[in-house]
């Protein structure tokens, strides 16, 4: 079998607010030179291009029209044998689809084909208006940004739906991250026979064997969706959490939280994962579906149990995989912590071999090849422009 020639195409998003999204293509990217693979980033950066005159009218009209940077060039030049892309939105227009003739595969990080905040979330609550056929909803409600103005140019991108999206359309195959991914974009109208689950990996990182300690750990943005505010605002004064990430409403959090909580603000990557398996566990509040989260991954990978809240992906994996336990919302906080405190140290072992079963460098790289291999030397026809 001949090493393939893969391009990632990948609009990353600002480093001001960081991500998996912006992780995910990078380690991509290394997992497959080290499986011996050609692999080619084409990629555009908001940090670069925010900084150039009319940038945001710009990326209005690309968005609104689909006209505008393209990867063509670069892909034509290459020469690739699959073209995978992570992620358009807001710098590549989508216009250059119908001319890229070989295999094309898009994974879906986010919710933003049917949903202009991407996260199809609003107001407290899981929100599918758009997806359930209003169109329009998300501008009268201003959901990217909390701005009718900014929401307008997705607004229109998206009125056809999923079905008419041009990414989705030309796709070959569809990465989706989790079962509930799955589902809630079958039910948007996408071929549940292009679609492919493929969750994320981590790296694994080694290092000296640690104990569980007693405090517990939240990493992630301190965003509204992410649930952030609602579990300090119920989190037991007596009971020691440590907070990794920053965002928005870090303001409102530190107001909220007990004296009993720790703000470390935004760790890297490598520094994060060393600290994990020092904790007790991970609480993952999360209110939106989320795609397959990083952190849920980097806990498995360190042996660190999750305490995950109903509503999300997560949630699912927790109950499925039996990597710590799920509650709800209107349960008392303190009596869960109790509980399941107590219960996970004995699961640390599990969630690592779970790790390494699913969610390991290995493994996603050989699902991730095969699928390569299936659409290697196939063309889509082109379409008229």
């Amino acid at each position: 079998m001949r090493p393939l020639r893969i391009a990632l195409v990948h609009s990353f998003y600002s480093t001001s607010a960081p991500g998996g999204e912006n992780e995910a293509p990078l380690d991509h990217a290394e997992a497959l030179r080290r499986a011996g693979h050609e692999v080619r980033m084409v990629a555009a950066h908001t940090d670069e291009l925010r900084t150039r005159p009319l940038h945001a009218v710009r990326c209005a009209v690309t968005v609104a029209g689909g006209r505008g940077r393209s990867p063509l060039p670069e892909l034509r030049a290459f020469s690739p044998d699959i073209v995978h892309v992570h992620n358009l939105f807001p710098n590549f227009g989508r216009d250059w689809l119908t001319g890229w003739r070989g295999p094309l595969v898009t994974t879906l990080h986010n919710f933003r084909p049917i949903c202009a905040a991407a996260t199809l979330y609003r107001d407290g609550a899981i929100c599918t208006r758009c997806v359930d056929g209003d169109r329009w909803a998300g501008l009268r409600a201003g959901c990217y940004r909390g701005s009718r103005l900014a929401t307008l140019p997705l607004t229109w991108a998206g009125r056809g739906g999923a079905a008419a999206d041009p990414l989705l359309r030309r796709a070959d195959r569809i990465v989706v991250l989790s079962e509930l991914g799955r589902t809630t974009y079958a039910r948007a109208g996408v071929d549940e026979r292009r679609m492919a689950l493929i969750p994320n990996f981590v790296p694994s990182v080694d290092g000296p064997a640690v104990e569980a300690g007693e405090r517990w750990v939240y990493a992630g943005k301190l965003t509204a969706e992410k649930g952030i505010l609602d579990l300090l605002r119920r989190w037991p004064a007596d009971a020691p959490l440590d907070v990794i990430g920053n965002g928005p409403l870090e303001e409102d959090c530190r107001a909220a939280a007990p004296r009993s909580v720790r703000f470390h603000g935004v760790l890297g990557r490598t520094e994060l994962r060393h600290r994990l398996p020092g904790y007790r566990g991970l609480v993952f509040p999360s209110r939106w579906y989320e795609g397959m989260p990083l952190v849920y991954i980097e806990a498995l990978a360190a042996g660190l149990p999750v305490l995950a809240f109903e509503g999300s992906a997560t949630h699912d994996a927790v109950r499925a995989e039996g990597t710590g336990a799920v509650t709800g919302w209107e349960e008392p906080l303190d009596r869960v912590l109790r509980e399941v405190g107590s219960s996970f140290p004995a699961l640390r072992a599990h969630c690592r071999r779970v790790y390494e079963e699913a969610y390991s460098e290995e493994v996603w790289t050989g699902r991730m090849v095969r699928l390569y291999e299936e659409l290697r030397g196939t063309a889509m026809p082109l379409e008229p422009v």
